[in-house]
């Protein structure tokens, strides 16, 4: 029985399928952090004054987490979301999981491999099923047809 689909195609499908749900799963976990702060905004702002943090940043932490974590959901802005993600994700490792017991140390190193998945997002960008390629589709015609092959001079 033929094949429909050459093994180029399916390799193709399968780093679209890839980049997708590691978009997602990334997306979950700061959406959900985002939502949680603003539900939590008191108690939030406690917490990061407990470790020297100005609550008044709290408002950036959330529209980072919240808003950049949709945004990397559908795809927009991958690469610079996923530099901000994993640049944000090595500064909270640092400042607030830095303790001594077990628990914290799991936290630091949790933060430590989810910047390093983040590093390879912004690398390899979003991937076919992104709203990034979407508009680089739309703004960035096919060239014509039998022009592919010519070399400005």
């Amino acid at each position: 029985m033929p094949m429909k689909y050459g093994m180029s195609t399916l390799a193709a499908h399968f780093d679209d399928a890839a980049s997708l749900l590691a978009r997602l799963l990334v997306a979950y976990l700061f959406v959900l952090e985002g939502w949680s702060k603003i539900t939590g905004y008191a108690d939030n702002q406690s917490y990061m004054a407990q470790f020297g943090v100005d609550p008044r940043l709290l408002p950036l932490a959330i529209a980072l987490e919240f808003g950049g974590g949709l945004a990397l959901a559908v795809g927009l802005a991958t690469r610079p979301m996923a530099l901000a993600f994993a640049a944000f994700s090595l500064v909270v490792a640092l400042i607030f999981h830095e303790g001594a017991d077990y628990s914290e140390g799991l936290e630091f190193r949790k933060d430590f491999a989810i910047a390093g998945g983040l590093f390879t997002l912004a690398a390899l960008g979003g991937g076919a099923w992104s709203l990034d390629a979407l508009i680089a589709r739309w703004f960035m015609p096919a060239p014509a047809r039998g022009q592919a092959d010519v070399v400005p001079r």
